[in-house]
């Protein structure tokens, strides 16, 4: 699927592919990817890449144009099961226009940091801008997501929440693992700042991209360090929470054998004492009385 838009008055808007500056292929069919590669000379091998989610980033310079492919998270969808996962996204800067080749459909320039574009390399590192502040909203998101499984986990003894922390640890993994790509990238993009053109404006944002992806990695890597520490922690609290409901099984079980023994003993086919005492009955439901209210007794004596 092709969208189209050109930079006017500073903004990216629509319009037709006549007038675009900015070609954005979603999961493009093999009759794209043949004009990509035929017409427009995308490497293939490239092209491909970019539809890799587990591919790394990287920038190569081609005759006509610079390649790049960095890595953003993925859209976040309710069969992942808190498995929060990243993809890989291209970017084919031309001297008059620039292709964006995604594997799926994401609204790319709904953020305000799009309001003043100046150039295509600047439409290039806002989108790695882009990317990096979706990657903090993510993990925003994991942060109040593990509060809320903590507290769950603190009064629940199932699985499936702590299942859920190991998938959000896993996610982090993989934000950690994007991040680091992307600043490796960010790295290449300062050291070739000459030979793909940027102008000193561009070159003070590309510094503050990288700033900003070190205190995004500082983030994630914070998060995941608190969360790999503590998943001992929330074992334990879910070993205890069946210790303790076992301890409370067993004591209601002792509480009711001893007045059952007590009745039993008491209904034994042989001859027994009182068994032709007209008030056997009652005396032998109050020693089975007494034996419940001693034995809470001893229960209270002992804190059981």
């Amino acid at each position: 699927m092709l969208r189209c838009y050109h930079i006017c008055e500073g903004k990216i808007q629509t319009c037709n592919v006549a007038d675009a500056q900015i070609l954005t292929y979603i999961n493009p069919d093999e009759s794209e990817k043949k004009y990509l590669t035929g017409d427009l000379n995308l490497d293939e091998h490239t092209l491909n890449s970019c539809l890799d989610p587990d591919e790394l980033s990287r920038l190569e310079f081609e005759p006509e144009h610079v390649a790049m492919i960095f890595k953003r998270p993925r859209n976040y969808l309710v069969e992942d099961r808190f498995l929060f996962r990243v993809t890989s996204m291209g970017a084919f800067v031309f001297a008059d226009k620039i292709i964006l080749v995604s594997s799926e459909d994401v609204p790319i320039f709904d953020d305000k940091k799009f309001t003043k574009v100046t150039s295509l390399k600047d439409v290039m590192l806002k989108m790695l801008f882009r990317s990096i502040y979706h990657f903090l909203e993510h993990l925003k998101i994991i942060n109040m997501i593990t509060n809320d499984l903590e507290e769950k986990i603190n009064s629940s003894m199932e699985n499936r929440y702590l299942i859920s922390l190991f998938s959000l640890e896993k996610s982090l993994v993989y934000y950690l693992n994007a991040i680091t790509a992307n600043s490796i990238l960010l790295q290449r993009l300062k050291n070739n700042g000459s030979k793909i053109g940027f102008i000193p404006d561009e070159e003070d944002l590309l510094d503050d991209i990288m700033i900003e992806n070190s205190q995004c990695y500082r983030q994630a890597e914070i998060y995941s360090n608190i969360l790999s520490g503590m998943m001992d922690a929330r074992a334990s609290i879910v070993n205890n929470n069946i210790n303790v409901l076992m301890k409370t099984l067993n004591i209601i079980t002792i509480g009711i054998m001893v007045p059952t023994f007590i009745v039993s003993a008491f209904s034994m086919n042989v001859g027994i004492p009182f068994q032709k005492h007209p008030q056997a009955f009652w005396f032998v439901l109050g020693i089975a009385l007494v034996s419940v209210y001693g034995f809470y007794w001893i229960w209270r004596y002992k804190k059981w």
